[in-house]
């Protein structure tokens, strides 16, 4: 009786070598993709017209869903954040959607019930960031002389409480970018101005028929700005936090926990579409098929220079410089590190998006799926070198000089002299 336990654990000990010789001799990726068959063929993702929704479009048009096994994923145009909040609380098989290219820091106000009706939560995962930079704070031409840029400080003179500033959501990452810039030069954007909420697609009508002194968006309406000469880029958002986080590939909890497989095939997909989008040689191919009527209807000359860093800011003012344009892989711009949504939640505390003693962590570890992504990264064959070693990226620098330090986000929002804090 006492011999059988050791037999089988030899037994068990020869078929884990088998399957580590297994894993060995297979090309990197090729064992995981047969070992997890997604449960199902297809998920409903919502995109919003915008440069950084690339991966999704790609990875349909180039079939790198159908490759991993979802042949039948769907990527739908949404109109607005508001609209894709609310499909994503239907989910999918409700006519919603199941996921999203999202605003990173909707998955966590949509988890907290914050921005959901009757304040109800929605479980929401974070399987990927999209991209990194790319966004931008465009300035009403009739501001133009002031020479407003990455000091907003000029605009002080003009602004008045009845001045209306938009970004796209409020708590998302436009709002963010935009309140951290005014911050900076001293303008409340609480007090000294009235923030409103403008759709992306709708920015540039906004804008010319004068109702906006400023707003943030992404590509290419910002770029679009400067060709319909009815304003100017004051800032890239590169330039205020380089390689800073933005989207991010966002489903439904309800349908990772039922679907796991399906959601790392998922994230595989868009992984190698990323690293297709990062490939200079692909940037006129990828910004012709997102220009299509089908997808943004919006003329390539609109998206294709900003993609490569080159950046007309409309006054006067041009540089070429990749490294502070959109990356979809360069630099671990895939990766969603921990650290990062810690700076979203900390931000949207500032500004009383999120009450203050809002469990951090908590929240992270139920949103922020990174061991999904890992495995992805895996399944895709990314070569070890280019995944991260940790979940942070450690302390951030700020171009007004603020540092936030993950390791204490208490000690950069005593930092900032202009903040809420206070439960909207």
């Amino acid at each position: 009786m006492s011999q059988t336990p050791i037999r089988r654990r030899a037994a068990l000990a020869g078929t884990a070598a088998l399957l580590a010789a297994a894993r060995a001799a297979l090309p990197r990726g090729a064992f995981a993709q047969g070992a997890t068959t997604p449960e199902v063929r297809k998920a409903v993702l919502g995109y919003i017209a915008l440069t950084d929704a690339a991966p999704l479009i790609i990875a349909k048009e180039k079939g790198f869903f159908a490759k991993h096994g979802l042949p039948e994923v769907e990527v739908v145009k949404q109109a607005s954040w508001g609209s894709t909040r609310d499909n994503l609380v239907l989910g999918g098989a409700r006519g919603g959607i199941d996921g999203a290219h999202l605003l990173s820091p909707m998955a966590y106000l949509m988890h907290a019930g914050k921005v959901t009706q009757n304040n109800q939560p929605v479980p929401m995962t974070i399987l990927a960031r999209l991209d990194v930079n790319g966004q931008g704070i465009s300035v009403a031409g009739k501001h133009a002389a002031l020479r407003a840029g990455l000091d907003a400080s000029p605009l002080r003179s003009v602004l008045t409480p009845d001045s209306k500033v938009a970004m796209t959501f409020r708590g998302g990452t436009h709002d963010l970018w935009i309140r951290y810039w005014l911050a900076a030069a001293g303008i409340d954007p609480d007090k000294d101005v009235q923030t409103i909420v403008v759709p992306p697609p709708q920015m540039v009508a906004n804008a010319k028929v004068g109702t906006m002194d400023a707003y943030c968006v992404g590509e290419p309406w910002n770029d679009q700005t400067v060709h319909q000469r009815v304003g100017y880029s004051a800032v890239v958002t590169g330039e205020i936090w380089k390689d800073h986080p933005e989207k991010s590939l966002s489903m439904r909890g309800e349908w990772v926990a039922e679907n796991p497989h399906a959601a790392e095939a998922l994230t595989a997909a868009v992984i190698e579409a990323q690293r297709w989008c990062d490939e200079d040689a692909n940037k006129q191919e990828m910004c012709t098929i997102i220009g299509r009527r089908a997808w943004f209807n919006v003329p390539v000359a609109d998206i294709l220079p900003r993609s490569r860093g080159v950046i007309d800011y409309g006054d006067g003012r041009s540089v070429t410089n990749p490294d502070i344009a959109m990356k979809f892989w360069r630099d671990h711009a895939s990766y969603p590190f921990r650290s990062h949504d810690l700076w979203f939640l900390t931000e949207d505390i500032r500004w009383g998006v999120l009450p203050e003693g809002t469990d951090t962590t908590k929240l992270l570890e139920e949103v922020n799926k990174e061991g999904i992504w890992r495995a992805a990264a895996a399944r895709a064959g990314v070569p070890h070198a280019e995944t991260p070693t940790g979940t942070s990226r450690g302390r951030e620098t700020f171009f007004d000089g603020k540092i936030f330090d993950p390791e204490s986000p208490r000690a950069y929002l005593d930092s900032l002299s202009i903040k809420k804090l206070t439960a909207a």
